[in-house]
Order: C-alpha cells, then sequence, then structure tokens
C-alpha cells in the first residue's frame, strides 16, 4: 500500500464524511480526493516525474494537504521544510534533497526566492497566493479529476524529513511509503482511530509528527482533520470546543500556553485521547494538565524523526503507576534498552534507547556514512540514554551529547532540568554542562523565571538540594527571557553552550 490508497479508499467508502476543515473551508473524503487529483495531473503536465522531490515550504493550511498528496499522487516526494527559517537554512535543504520545486506561502515567497537564488539547478517556486517572480499554485489547478495513473510502489520514495538540528546541521530522513504506512497502522492501532474521531493539528506539519502521527495517520484512519495554521492556545480550545475535537497533541510549551488560559473557559469534554511528547514533560506539568483538562486518557508519545515519528508509548492507566516513564514500544515496533555490546541493561542501569521497526527510515539521504553510524544490526540507535525497570518501562534521562560529565560523575540534564522545573518561580530551565578548569565541566542551569518571580541561586540550590545529590546540583545559574528551541519544541542545547562557553558567570 501506498500513502495516496486510504484517501482513494475513503473517498470511495465514505464520500460524504468530512476529511478536512480549515478556517471555512471544508471538504468532504470525495471532494478533498478529487481536489488532490487536479492539482496532481498539474504537477504531472509541468514536467513533474516519478521521484522528483519538492520541498514544502507552507504554514499549516489546506494547501499542505492538498500539495502533499498531489505530489505523492504524481509520484514524486515531499521535503516539508520549517517555515521559520532563514533563507540560508532553507537553500541548504532545497539543495541537499535536490528538490526540483518549492511551494510557498505567498508572503513567505522572499525567503525562498533568496534561497533558491545561488542553487545552480534553480528549483522552479510555486505560491500560494500571487507572489512577485514565482508561479501562482492555482496555475496547476487542472480540469482532471480522475485518478493519475502513475505506478506508486510501496518501497518508493515518500519523503525527506530533515532533523530538527539539536547537534548540528539537520539531515534528511528518507521514508518510503511503505515506512509511513507502517507508522500509520500503529498509530491507528493504539489511538483506535475510526470515522468518528476528530484530530486538532496544531503541530506544525512539518514537523514528523504533525504530518505523520496526526495527518497521514487521520486520513489513513477515515477520521476528520482540523488545521489550524498556527497554534495559540485560545483558537486550539474554540476549535475543540466547536468542532467536537476527539484528539489532540501538544508539546509541553503549548500545555504551558493552555494553562495561561482560565480553566473551564471552553468545553473540552469531547476529547478521548491528550497526547504529549517530542521534549521531556515533567510528572508536576503531567498531572498539572490532567488538572486543567479534567481528564486521565493521557499518553505520552516518545518517538524520534527517524522514527517517522515512532517509538515508545506511555498508556494512560499506565501514568497511575508509571508516571514520568516514556513507555513501553508502540504496535508492530521494538524497543530495548542497551550498552555498547548492543547488549540489554539491568534494570536501573543507563544504555542507549534504540528501536526497530518497518516504519524506521530507510536511510539518511546521500549521506552513507551517517546512515551506517546510526543502524546496527537492524537497530536504530537514538543517540537518547534511558533506563529500564523491572517492568520494562524505559524512561529516556537524557541525549548521548548532552549529558553532563562534572568531576567525573555523569549528570542527566533532564534530572536535573524535572526538579529546577517544579520550582515555582522558575517557568522553563534548561541544564547544561559548560567548561571548567578543574570539574572538566559544571553543571549550569539556564533559567526563564515567572512573570514577577524574584529568583535567587542559593535558594535554588537549597531547593534542589531536596531532590538531587550535591554534584548534581547546579553551580552556576544563568536567567533569560526564553530558551531556544527547534520546531517540534526541543530546547537546542547545543546553542546554548555556545552562546556561554566563554563567558564568566560569578559562581552562584
Amino acid at each position: 500500500m501506498d500513502l495516496t490508497k486510504p484517501m482513494l479508499y475513503h473517498a470511495h467508502r465514505t464520500p460524504s464524511q468530512t476529511a478536512l476543515i480549515f478556517e471555512e473551508r471544508t471538504y468532504s473524503y470525495e471532494q478533498l480526493n478529487k481536489e488532490i487529483n487536479r492539482y496532481s495531473h498539474g504537477f504531472i503536465q509541468q514536467g513533474l516525474k516519478k521521484g522528483d522531490k519538492v520541498s514544502l515550504f507552507l504554514r499549516n493550511s489546506d494547501y499542505f494537504v492538498l500539495c502533499a498528496y498531489a505530489i505523492w499522487k504524481a509520484g514524486g516526494v515531499v521535503v516539508p521544510v520549517n517555515y521559520r527559517l532563514t533563507a540560508k537554512e532553507v537553500q541548504y535543504i532545497v539543495e541537499q534533497s535536490d528538490s526540483v520545486a518549492v511551494i510557498t506561502d505567498a508572503d513567505q515567497a522572499a525567503t525562498v526566492l533568496q534561497a533558491v537564488e545561488n542553487i545552480s539547478l534553480k528549483p522552479t517556486v510555486y505560491s500560494v497566493g500571487a507572489a512577485e517572480e514565482t508561479i501562482p499554485l492555482q496555475d496547476l489547478y487542472s480540469d482532471e479529476e480522475q485518478e493519475p495513473t502513475v505506478d506508486i510502489s510501496p518501497v518508493d520514495d515518500a519523503q525527506i524529513l530533515y532533523t530538527s538540528g539539536t547537534t548540528g546541521l539537520p539531515k534528511g530522513a528518507l521514508f518510503t511509503h511503505a515506512n509511513i504506512i507502517s507508522l500509520n497502522m500503529s498509530i491507528t492501532t493504539l489511538k483506535k482511530i475510526t470515522e468518528d474521531d476528530v484530530y486538532l493539528l496544531v503541530a506544525p506539519a512539518f514537523h514528523s509528527a504533525g504530518l505523520n502521527m496526526i495527518l497521514t495517520s487521520t486520513f489513513f484512519g477515515g477520521a476528520t482533520l482540523v488545521v489550524q495554521r498556527e497554534f495559540h492556545p485560545v483558537e486550539a480550545l474554540k476549535a475543540i470546543e466547536q468542532h467536537k475535537v476527539t484528539l489532540f497533541f501538544a508539546v509541553p510549551a503549548m500545555y504551558n500556553a493552555y494553562f495561561m488560559v482560565p480553566k473551564d473557559s471552553f468545553d473540552v469534554s469531547s476529547v478521548r485521547a491528550f497526547n504529549y511528547g517530542a521534549a521531556p514533560m515533567s510528572p508536576g506539568m503531567i498531572q498539572a494538565a490532567i488538572d486543567y483538562f479534567g481528564s486521565d486518557q493521557f499518553y505520552n508519545c516518545c518517538g524520534l524523526t527517524e522514527g517517522g515519528p515512532g517509538g515508545i508509548v506511555l498508556m494512560p492507566q499506565e501514568h497511575k503507576t508509571k508516571l514520568g516513564a516514556a513507555g513501553k514500544a508502540m504496535p508492530f515496533l521494538n524497543a530495548r534498552v542497551v550498552n555498547d555490546q548492543m547488549e540489554d541493561v539491568i534494570p536501573g542501569e543507563v544504555g542507549e534507547f534504540i528501536i526497530r521497526s518497518s516504519s524506521v527510515m530507510k536511510e539518511y539521504y546521500k549521506k552513507p556514512e551517517e546512515t551506517a553510524k546510526t543502524f546496527r544490526d537492524g537497530w536504530l540507535l537514538t543517540g537518547d540514554l534511558a533506563t529500564v525497570d523491572e517492568d520494562g518501562y524505559i524512561t529516556l534521562v537524557d541525549r548521548k551529547k548532552d549529558m553532563i560529565i562534572s568531576g567525573g560523575e555523569n549528570v542527566y540534564s533532564v534530572e536535573v532540568e524535572q526538579v529546577l522545573n517544579s520550582h515555582p518561580g522558575i517557568l522553563e530551565a534548561a541544564a547544561i554542562g559548560l567548561p571548567d578548569p578543574q570539574w572538566g565541566e559544571i553543571v549550569t542551569a539556564i533559567i526563564v523565571p515567572k512573570e514577577g518571580a524574584v529568583l535567587d541561586a542559593e535558594e535554588i540550590k537549597t531547593f534542589c538540594r531536596e531532590s538531587l545529590a550535591g554534584y548534581k546540583i547546579p553551580r552556576h545559574f544563568i536567567y533569560t527571557d526564553a530558551l531556544p528551541r527547534n520546531a517540534s519544541g526541543k530546547i537546542l542545547k547545543y546553542h546554548l553552550r555556545e552562546e556561554w562557553k566563554d563567558s564568566r558567570i560569578q559562581q552562584g
């Protein structure tokens, strides 16, 4: 099966079922499929060939859906690009992916035009709306509504998803249609998605969670997708109430934003599954979310781009006894925690979290050496450090590259951050290691205070001593207005390390 088949199936089986809602525009499955076909024929008529890559520099909208599926029906490969990137960053992705075309929102066209200016094989630039020096996307709108005749195989390439770049330049994770269909099967089985469900998409569709955990999985299950252009907590809560949303996903920063809206301002009783992930969420914040939404149906979805984003999940009923753990393997996926010899670690021992599944990426596009380093004996090495308990539940403790080594002791930044984030005066915090001549690295806390809070380093140290061993307690404190994040909500710790590596911070 390829990604276009579920759309066609539901267009035939439940043609009048609502497939997509964006602002004032609503599409049934039959209407959506026909619109996709029109654009797909337009791509083909403009010379798009099987295997050609097309970059989507688009905010969330119905046009993201139309373009992605039209490209797939034409045999092309979709390359979603973070629309917040600079022209230089966009150029790298468009060029590295060999994209023959870029589709952009009109108000973002200047960035794309600057990005493609110095590419030798300059891609064609289409815009949603009328932007100078671009071809209007509407020019691709064909009169032909029938299915394109391009032969698509499950093993054909479907997506290149660029990693978040938490450790440097992003790499393009290449997925086949079969990889993503396998992920869709896992998600729809896990969440029991049916045509009765309504999934709210506020996470960016260019990210693996937005695109595959939500967008393509919703259409795989024949459910309704409600798309919002960008996240705003009040607008998201309004949409839940208006459209009787049953499923939604949010990263921790989004939950923090929801908490700023007075509780019970909107009716969210229709939601049967609350999902969180993409970045660590402290047990205290999880409990706050349970209290805020008045539901205990929370799923901790812990995956990674290279997994599609397949990984592990903590089910709602498991939050009662395993709160803080990341969970066990998702359906149709295997997960382990191993040492350097690929042996399973004993309970409580730290090892590397690895996964194996048909949803895992095919390779890093045009990066054979990085691909070879990432796979071992058929397992994907995630680079995440984790422990496993006696019951088989996995808990992530840090990224390998984020672990702090101070005085020969391993300090896991996530553990420190969970304690810092539970402080009543701290909105959010990151723990990093900075160079120190005596200790090698010294634990440093980068803190965003809550509005009006007056923080004192010694008081924070005293607070941390209740939960952390002495060598884990931050010695240095830096206060800032915001932490740098990538599109998936992960804190960019290498940015913080680079920014503060030469700083002369007085010891707190």
